[in-house]
């Protein structure tokens, strides 16, 4: 069975797609495809259905990630197929925290740069209401937790599979 983890923002069209992407290339080069799914959904559900925004999708072609995305919102019934739900933000986090069934399904809920051992804030600020340089920004602070959080998950894999 594949460890899952589902990136989460407020609307699933900047943040949590982008992690996903970034997420997602890490974990094909790191050859692990078939062990590690990654995906996305939103605090709220405002942009079901829609796109990634469209700055995102520019961000992301630049860099050479994916950007194929369709907007959802996070359900609390997720909880119990997935192993990590990481939150782009401290609102996020709470939000998710108090839609988890279990105590253990609020343990599954993390902080994505917590996984960056040089980040000093742990927030990924919401780039939707700037310019193109805040999504770049929130590319280069996705990138750089993305490697400490396969790490972590590749623990968890070779665990499971020794």
């Amino acid at each position: 069975m594949a460890y899952r983890v589902c990136f989460v923002c407020t609307g699933n069209i900047c943040r949590s797609p982008m992690a996903e992407s970034v997420f997602r290339a890490r974990v094909a080069e790191a050859g692990l495809g078939g062990l590690v799914e990654a995906d996305s959904a939103g605090t709220g559900g405002w942009h079901e259905g829609d796109g990634a925004d469209p700055r995102t999708v520019a961000v992301l072609d630049e860099a050479g990630y994916g950007t194929a995305h369709t907007a959802r919102r996070f359900r609390s019934s997720w909880f119990s197929h997935l192993d990590l739900v990481i939150a782009l933000d401290s609102g996020h986090l709470k939000a998710l925290r108090r839609l988890a069934p279990t105590e253990e399904d609020a343990a599954k809920v993390r902080l994505l740069r917590s996984y960056d051992p040089a980040a000093g804030d742990l927030e990924v600020p919401d780039p939707y209401y700037g310019g193109p340089e805040g999504f770049e920004e929130c590319l280069e602070m996705v990138e750089a937790a993305s490697d400490g959080l396969l790490a972590a998950v590749r623990a968890h894999v070779e665990g499971r599979t020794v």
